[in-house]
């Protein structure tokens, strides 16, 4: 009987605390059983040449909507799962953790989407809990213990009534202090959206009286909402969930003002993470399509995607989540004030990073790593399973040619958004082959037959 399932052979593989190192990786049920030097004897079911390959942990997005058609709060059918999964494998993403939403408890949905999504997922999934309701709140506990979900979504631009356009309630702070002290009595951490509505209303007003057919595009939706609106709810958030004892996860940073926010609550002791996009990274007002890069909160300005890319590199930002949103073109139609918000990113992240990070600005590989994988594990409560090319850990592995350039096309998309915002972007690093504990489910550049359904719901403890 052989000793291992798979050998790895031939590739260089990024490991935790050593770095880029040439060596074959050994593979039994599904996790790493054996880190070996290369060409060394080891009996296996299987070998895999990858030769000329960087071997990396698979990445692990912390932020996206899986829904059905238009709708980003559940997935309804397994057709869902399959096919943002199939855009996760194909950009080289081997765990997912969507946002949940909903105005009933979870406890009386929570079965179902977990059954869905596996019946069509062929990656790893986690579930955030979006939290609104008082009986939601009141779950908190049996969130973290039961279900193995101990991040929580609150949408703090909730109020006056903005939550209709997602079917959600209003909230405010002290929804916000409460929330906070359940999760740190109870192992969890708050994940807000934020932005103080009340001075993005006023602003609105303003530059749509200015420019109420919206030609201004992109800089009129940034100067409707601009970094300050979201810097102001950063400061709030971290100084709330800081008097409460809670860690703090800040999602889709966009701008200067809001990682400073973020920095200053973090040196005074808080425990604060912080995530950017790759959207924020590459994209800004000046971007020539307009409408279609309609995000909240906004692209900002080239200023600001410099910031970030610092962050970046000197470990500021922790992780990188896409808020990927599968809606397709047609919810960008009807001017910057009616086009719904948000871009798909599952494809795009991985190839990202390594393109515009690594070849353009010498941001080292093991930092790609931990950015993309083994941060966003170990804070999301993973990393005893996932995030690192480590014996013991599952076998989640994305195969990449570091060297090959390529364009992305429509034909590239397998996302039901069916489009990109790196649609003819010219990229440098590919991903070959994709493995979710020790299958491959993107091989050679294609999906894998039978991979439909391999995925399987991942319980969470935060450390």
């Amino acid at each position: 009987m052989a000793a291992f399932d798979l050998v790895i052979r031939g590739g260089e593989a990024v490991l935790p605390g050593t770095g880029l190192t040439a060596c074959d990786i050994a593979i039994k049920d599904g996790r790493i059983a054996a880190i070996l030097a290369p060409g060394a004897a080891a009996s296996a079911s299987e070998d895999i040449s990858a030769t000329g390959l960087l071997v990396m942990p698979g990445a692990i997005d912390v932020h996206l909507h899986l829904g059905h058609g238009k709708d980003i709060s559940r997935p309804r059918v397994a057709d869902d799962a399959d096919r943002e999964t199939a855009a996760a494998v194909a950009g080289g993403v081997t765990t997912f953790i969507p946002y949940l939403m909903a105005t009933e408890p979870f406890e009386t949905l929570f079965d179902e989407v977990v059954a869905v999504t596996e019946a069509g997922a062929r990656i790893d999934f986690g579930y955030h809990f979006v939290i609104s309701t008082e009986a939601q709140l009141a779950g908190v506990p049996r969130y973290i213990s039961d279900y193995g979900a101990p991040s929580f979504k609150i949408f703090m631009n909730n109020r006056g009534g903005e939550g209709a356009r997602l079917g959600l309630p209003d909230i405010d702070d002290g929804f916000l202090l409460r929330l906070s002290e359940a999760a740190a009595r109870h192992g969890g951490m708050v994940c807000p959206h934020p932005e103080t509505i009340e001075l993005a209303w006023v602003l609105r007003d303003r530059m749509k009286a200015e420019d109420p057919n919206g030609k201004g595009g992109l800089a009129t939706w940034n100067a409707s909402r601009p970094p300050f609106v979201e810097a102001d709810a950063v400061q709030r958030a971290a100084y709330v969930a800081h008097v409460a004892g809670a860690p703090l996860y800040v999602v889709h940073t966009s701008s200067t003002e809001a990682i400073e926010a973020a920095l200053r609550h973090r040196r005074a002791g808080a425990a604060v993470h912080i995530e950017t996009c790759p959207h924020y990274l590459t994209h800004d007002i000046s971007w020539e399509k307009g409408d279609i890069g309609k995000i909240n909160p906004p692209l900002r300005q080239a200023a600001d995607r410099e910031r970030l890319w610092q962050g970046v590199s000197n470990g500021e930002v922790d992780t990188i989540g896409t808020d990927h949103i599968h809606r397709d073109l047609s919810s960008k139609d009807g001017g910057i004030w009616a086009a719904s918000p948000g871009c798909p990113g599952l494809e795009t992240m991985l190839p990202v990073m390594l393109s515009e990070g690594y070849h353009k600005r010498g941001i080292p590989l093991e930092r790609i790593a931990a950015i993309t994988s083994t941060n966003p594990a170990r804070i999301m409560g993973l990393g005893d399973r996932k995030g690192a090319v480590a014996v013991g850990l599952d076998a989640d592995l994305t195969f990449i040619d570091l060297n090959a350039e390529w364009t992305l096309g429509r034909d590239d998309i397998l996302s039901s958004a069916g489009y990109s915002i790196y649609d003819g972007w010219r990229f440098k690093g590919r991903i070959r082959h994709t493995l979710v504990r020790g299958r491959f489910s993107f091989r050679d550049g294609a999906l894998v037959d039978g991979s439909r359904g391999f995925g399987r719901y991942v319980r969470r403890v935060l450390s």
